[in-house]
């Protein structure tokens, strides 16, 4: 008998905490959903940056931005938060149809591949620029 009061007292628990989570909104679905937010994003990680096009993966897990003095911007969720780094001459980008592979040449930012679609060669060739010559994942085209 006490090892059944122990299970429902378990399984009681278990219940209570998961409507906790759910009543708190903790776990919930941490994904890039509009412009608005990418836009939000980028300001809360560079101070004035003004997005003028932004490309937001088909699974909303990354975006990347360009401002109007054509810097580029990739977000991408880090855990439960988002990150973002301003890409440079030591970012590598390769194309693969829809699919753009980005590295920040930051290990701890890691490599990210978006799916951009249709959208994806405009934007390779928007990154080669930053390339400069620079040692890159493979062949940036469009």
């Amino acid at each position: 008998m006490a090892e059944l009061l122990q299970l429902a007292g378990s399984i009681a628990s278990i219940l209570f905490i998961a409507w906790l989570a759910r009543f708190w909104r903790l776990g919930g679905d941490v994904r890039i959903h509009s412009e608005a937010q990418a836009r939000d994003i980028a300001e809360e990680t560079l101070c004035g940056f003004n997005p003028v096009d932004i490309a937001i993966d088909k699974a909303g897990i990354a975006a990347l931005l360009r401002d109007d003095q054509g810097r580029h911007m990739l977000i991408r969720r880090h855990g439960v938060q988002w990150a973002g780094r301003l890409l440079d001459g030591h970012s590598e980008s390769r194309l693969d149809q829809n699919f753009l592979t980005i590295g920040t040449g930051e290990k701890t930012f890691g490599i990210i591949t978006l799916n951009l679609g249709e959208h994806a060669p405009s934007w390779a060739s928007g990154l080669r620029h930053l390339n400069n010559g620079q040692h890159n994942m493979g062949n940036t085209h469009a």
